[in-house]
């Protein structure tokens, strides 16, 4: 991950602005390792609905951080698997898990003194339920589905929502995500795009979206949130 480090110090080098009072993450590949579960769910939602053949699990990964809906138009793959990958979302959700340091990184920011949201492609419920599943719900301020704006990711919609419940200003917070839809959707809020390179997503796909800065592991991050005055 020689070329991914160097590119990140690299990133780190340009302007991020003052400290952040507020971080907004992505769910699924920066918070969650659920790529095992997503495969399995989508396989048997591929099954259940269009019947043989290979599913294009591969394709599908290149458009994580939309809302699930929205895949299946880009893919052009029928609607009706939402119901079945929803539903082997739910039963194999015991198999997701944080990534490694995530849960120290979430009390050290919140023991910071930073604010927390979650903007996730997935539907909020189900977001909220996973969270709350594996312990760590209660450390977010605050937990935005896709199907709760209007206009899902790469459309900023999400992280404004996010900013509007946190009161934080633009300027004041970052987003953390591992897809370019989440540096897109950064970047049409005006906060500080933050690219995690610790899950399975494009690395390179996510450096040539020109992110404000890269991270290889969730620890990274701290250097990038200091302790707010008066903590």
């Amino acid at each position: 991950m020689e070329t991914a480090l160097n590119h990140r110090v690299d990133l780190l080098d340009s302007p991020l602005g003052h400290p952040k009072s507020a971080v907004v993450f992505d769910l699924d590949g920066v918070v969650v390792n659920s790529f095992g579960v997503m495969r399995q769910a989508f396989t048997t939602a591929y099954a259940e609905v269009v019947g043989s053949g290979t599913p294009p699990f591969e394709e599908y990964e290149k458009h994580l951080g939309r809302y699930f809906p929205d895949i299946m138009k880009i893919m052009g793959l029928p609607p009706e698997m939402e119901a079945p990958f929803v539903r082997e979302s739910y039963r194999l959700a015991h198999q997701v898990e944080l990534f490694d340091g995530v849960r120290e990184l979430l009390h050290e920011l919140r023991d910071r003194g930073l604010k927390m949201a979650i903007a996730t492609g997935k539907a909020g419920d189900r977001a909220r339920s996973l969270l709350d599943l594996l312990g760590v719900l209660p450390l977010f301020d605050h937990v935005i589905g896709s199907d709760e704006v209007a206009h899902p990711k790469p459309a900023p919609d999400i992280v404004l929502q996010a900013l509007d419940l946190l009161g934080v200003r633009p300027q004041d917070a970052m987003m953390v995500g591992d897809a370019v839809t989440d540096i897109a959707s950064a970047r049409g809020a005006q906060v500080a795009a933050v690219a995690a390179l610790w899950g399975e997503s494009d690395a390179q796909a996510l450096l040539d979206a020109k992110p404000d800065a890269a991270l290889d592991r969730p620890a990274d991050l701290l250097a990038l949130c200091p302790a707010l005055a008066g903590r």
